[in-house]
């Protein structure tokens, strides 16, 4: 076992996998840490190399972007104090970079997120195969089984979570003493 897949375990690779722009990434931050160098050396590799990344296989956030991604995301709490934008890699991209840095970490590191990308394909692809075979079903299927499809559609889609609100909330009847007091007419009011 090599000093990388030691320090590396396959989840977390798969939670580094953050969805952007309509895009699958992985920020900076992230693979620098995988990678085993500084998000500045990985940063300033990126800067040398700038031909190497299209838009396609890298871009920045702005900062509407950085800060969702930061309250969304636990483990990049740090980035809120830095000042710059982190850079944001696509699958190729990351493959790139791994090429760069040329380091024995950052190369056995790249073939995990290799495999964290097309495994969320694979899940990706997975749920849109299930989702067009129950649409083939219910056409061919008549009206008894709607309640049947309509179910299983309802299990697929993932939960909407509620926000608690934050605070303390009395529960009970108003007490006497916050009734308003009936109105104490002056001389001269009509």
């Amino acid at each position: 076992m090599s000093a990388a897949s030691a320090l590396i375990p396959a989840t977390s690779v798969e939670r580094c996998i953050l969805s952007i722009r309509g895009k699958r990434v992985m920020l900076d931050a992230d693979l620098a840490l995988l990678y085993g160098v500084s998000t500045r050396v990985l940063n300033q590799a990126v800067k040398r190399n700038r031909e190497r990344f299209p838009e396609d296989f890298m871009f920045r956030l702005t900062a509407a972007e950085k800060a969702e991604v930061i309250t969304k995301c636990d483990h990049l709490r740090p980035l809120r104090f830095s000042p710059s934008l982190p850079h944001a890699f696509t699958e190729h991209g990351a493959i790139m970079l791994a090429s760069l840095l040329n380091t024995q970490i950052a190369v056995e590191a790249s073939v995990h997120v290799v495999r964290a990308f097309v495994r969320l394909r694979e899940i990706l692809s997975t749920h849109k195969d299930l989702a067009r075979k129950l649409e083939e079903l219910e056409t061919k299927y008549d009206a008894q089984f709607k309640v049947i499809f309509d179910a299983i559609r309802q299990l697929m889609t993932p939960p909407v979570k509620l926000r608690r609100s934050i605070g303390f909330r009395v529960e009970e009847a108003r007490p006497r003493y916050c009734r308003p007091r009936p109105r104490i007419r002056r001389h001269g009011e009509g």
